[in-house]
């Protein structure tokens, strides 16, 4: 699923297929041009490759560093 442009380090809210609310941080590009993801509360690293259901970034909340 497409989704706006993302940085680096920053923290996203994320909503999933059934409604669900998320928050995520930023990993960056792999080598093979996947984009990766950690899950702020779960701490589980995913590409958006991996995601089998639909998801979209809502909003861009803040670089990890400044929280």
């Amino acid at each position: 699923m497409p989704n706006p442009e993302t940085t680096v380090g920053y923290e996203y809210r994320i909503t999933l297929r059934g409604g669900e609310v998320r928050r995520c941080l930023y990993l960056g590009l792999d080598p093979s041009g996947r984009a990766w993801w950690r899950d702020t509360e779960t701490l589980y690293q995913f590409s958006e490759d991996s995601l089998m259901y639909a998801w979209q970034v809502v909003e861009k909340i803040a670089p990890a560093a400044a929280r």
